[in-house]
């Protein structure tokens, strides 16, 4: 699938991967930042627990959202594919100002939701300027290539790492979440061996990408994102080795970003944001 293409004087909605273990209580900028985004107190949040096979989770994000000031937040489920051509829930989904992905298994959302009514109505309304997030799970989804699976460790390795096809709301950045505390930029990087034509991000815990617009993702929340730009790679071993072999990158560009600083995922230039104004 391709991304929408955003009509004639319409504004994109943002796009918001979040890396999971976003904080939910104390501090939670993460979230208050998405329902802000959403419209404040006219905030219309549709929560998809579609991911987590545990029953309260749609009814724990209705709570979190309500209390952070949402004015009507509905957990709307799909246990079956043919539950996502029902007119109600396209209808809710399709009046809402925000749609909130949570964590769980991102397979069991491209098996349940892929190629269906509803995701193609979130790509068709995320073009209409409806803001689209997701955690964990959630956010892995959320772009046209997807980590499906794959195995832990710092280094690049052939076959460590299963891609499927996402929900496709861009085609600009492949996901990896919980990065740093599952050390995931082996199979990150190895994802991008396969194409570099994406960005690579990797989520902390507790970290989001706000992706406006404009395609410039600037950092929220407590962690780093690790943004890793293939596009000048000069060299791979990838199509010569076999599987679980270490893989050889050449001309890869890192970037290790924290909160307020930015990416610009057309230009490929990042910068530190307010973090680079001086303190005297």
């Amino acid at each position: 699938m391709c991304p929408s293409r955003v009509p004639d004087g319409a504004v994109r909605g943002f796009i918001i991967p979040i890396g999971g273990a976003e904080e939910k209580q104390n501090d939670p900028l993460i979230l208050q930042r998405f329902v802000e985004l959403c419209g404040g107190e006219n905030a219309d949040i549709v929560v998809l627990p579609t991911a987590s096979r545990l029953q309260d989770t749609g009814a724990r994000y209705e709570r979190i959202f309500r209390e952070l000031g949402a004015a009507d937040v509905s957990a709307v489920d799909f246990d079956t594919r043919r539950d996502c051509a029902e007119s109600n829930r396209l209808d809710r989904i399709a009046r809402a100002s925000g749609v909130f992905f949570t964590g769980g298994n991102q397979l069991r959302i491209t098996t349940l939701i892929g190629g269906t009514p509803v995701a193609k109505l979130i790509r068709e309304r995320n073009a209409h300027g409806m803001h689209v997030a997701g955690t964990s799970a959630g956010a892995a989804v959320l772009s046209e290539h997807m980590i499906a699976f794959g195995e832990e460790g710092g280094s690049p390795r052939a076959g460590s790492v299963g891609l499927s096809p996402g929900l496709g709301l861009t085609n600009r950045f492949i996901i990896d979440q919980h990065f740093r505390q599952r050390d995931r930029l082996g199979r990150l990087t190895t994802a991008l061996a396969f194409n570099p034509f994406a960005v690579g991000i990797g989520l902390d815990e507790d970290t989001a990408a706000f992706i406006g617009p404009d395609n410039t993702l600037e950092v929220e929340g407590s962690g780093a994102i690790t943004v890793v730009d293939a596009s000048q790679l000069q060299f791979s071993s990838l199509d010569r080795i076999d599987d679980g072999e270490p893989v050889c990158l050449l001309g890869l560009n890192i970037h290790i970003l924290v909160r307020g600083a930015t990416f610009n995922l057309h230009t490929r230039r990042a910068s530190a944001g307010s973090l680079n104004t001086s303190k005297e």
